[in-house]
């Protein structure tokens, strides 16, 4: 596998060696304080209350055993009260114990916290388990913080933006794992059996040595921007709209094509070297359309020379379209396929990843096997990051050139008053917006 970091060969782990050294870490560690003092209930603190938040701790609350959620934290008290309310009422996704959603809730007004700060204060409320599931921007500090402070970690994918922020996450990865912690990620394909199942047959050679990973996640999308309330700041008008903005989401291609981009890498048991690509605004061109792109098709480049085809969109009246497939010079084979739409695609028929992913967690930490995904996690959002730089460039650019990137898209000042990277004019048109060609790609 090649070095994320550009360390020299010689000085490398092996990944069988690696993987050894991290499983006796984690056998070797102790379940959380909560166990050890005799109270097996897990106590989750939710930082991010918007829907995949909400969802996120729904799930988590059904899991087996003793649960409870006990603090909440949001830059917006609306959202915090709102996801509250749906959660309190029996949560927001049909499958859940309704009962036992509400039987696990325990977030007095003191410990619900609101501002830019308010993660701090969930993760010091006596927790054991953080779900970090605000815009990905903040997620490397969020992360940080809660490692350091020793907890089990469950974050929404992308885990990063840009690549000071992966390299947050690969030292806090260090940090949780020599503290045993357990650290889970939103790619819940991972965790879906049928993927677990074909992946499995690729890697025992299936379709023989794979030549080609090609990957799609195109979906609809909207032509007209959100508009800000007349009370909002742009800066709150953004955060509520994240999407919509590269220095939050990372773009569509990384927000949410990392699901296919980390298939990919599943697949290829490792990450490309190197990425060019094409893409560019075709119908959010009008006012408050934010900066990213609606289309996108980037091709990697593996060290052993394997391609991989990565083409997202989000255009409505446009093929929908989200799957995977892998040929070999043996056959072919795909992996989730199907039209986006409704509830579940084909591709998740079966198990319920996005149940099974807190499923798998929190019974790792009640056995006191903590379940690691921090690297795959940082490594698929580093490949998105470098696909995005590819794009917005129109450069070919390198592994080692992206990872080394100085470039952070988080401003120095976080507060409601505060100036966001990009700005409309009086007509509601953001500039600065990349431009392949001119944009530097670090």
């Amino acid at each position: 596998m090649n070095d994320p970091t550009g360390t020299p060969a010689e000085g490398r782990t092996s990944r069988r060696r690696f993987l050894e050294a991290t499983a006796t870490v984690a056998g070797l560690s102790i379940a959380r304080s909560a166990h050890a003092a005799g109270d097996e209930t897990i106590k989750i603190a939710l930082i991010g209350c918007g829907g995949r938040g909400t969802g996120a701790a729904a799930e988590a609350l059904s899991t087996k055993g003793p649960v409870k959620l006990v603090a909440m934290a949001d830059v917006f008290k609306d959202r915090l009260e709102r996801s509250l309310k749906y959660l309190s009422e029996g949560g927001i996704i049909p499958a859940v114990d309704a009962a036992r959603l509400t039987d696990h809730i325990d977030v007095p007004p003191e410990r619900r916290f609101v501002g830019f700060d308010a993660y701090r204060k969930a993760i010091d409320c006596g927790v054991d388990l953080v779900l970090l599931t605000t815009p990905p921007v903040f997620r490397p500090a969020h992360y940080e913080a809660a490692v350091k402070a020793g907890k089990h970690v469950f974050m929404e994918k992308p885990c990063a933006v840009d690549a000071p922020g992966v390299r947050s996450l690969l030292a806090s990865n260090e940090i949780a794992k020599k503290k045993g912690l357990a650290v889970g990620v939103g790619l819940q394909r991972r965790h879906q059996n049928s993927y677990l199942e074909l992946v499995k047959k690729i890697h025992d050679g299936v379709v023989g040595k794979v030549m080609l990973v090609r990957t799609y996640f195109n979906m609809s999308g909207t032509v007209d921007g959100p508009k800000p309330r007349p009370d909002a700041t742009e800066m709150e008008h953004q955060l509520r709209h994240y999407a919509w903005f590269n220095w939050l989401s990372g773009d569509h291609f990384h927000d949410q094509g990392v699901h296919t981009i980390d298939v990919a890498n599943w697949v290829m048991q490792g990450y490309p070297v190197k990425a060019n690509g094409m893409g560019g605004r075709e119908v959010c061109v009008g006012p408050w359309s934010g900066d990213v792109f609606d289309h996108d098709f980037v091709e990697f480049e593996y060290a052993d020379g394997t391609r991989y085809y990565a083409q997202a969109r989000q255009i409505p009246g446009a093929w929908q379209y989200v799957g995977e497939h892998v040929t070999g010079d043996k056959g072919e084979l795909t992996l989730g396929v199907g039209p986006y739409g409704g509830t579940r695609q084909p591709g998740y028929e079966g198990n319920n990843p996005f149940q099974q992913e807190q499923d798998d967690l929190l019974a790792s930490i009640r056995a006191g096997k903590p379940l690691f995904e921090g690297d795959f996690g940082a490594m698929s959002s580093m490949t998105g990051i470098l696909g995005r730089m590819a794009l917005y460039s129109g450069q070919m650019v390198t592994w080692d050139q992206a990872i080394k990137s100085n470039k952070g898209l988080l401003p120095q000042k976080l507060a409601m008053d505060a100036k966001p990277p990009v700005l409309p004019d009086k007509d509601g048109f953001y500039s600065p917006l990349p431009m392949p060609g001119v944009t530097k790609p670090w």
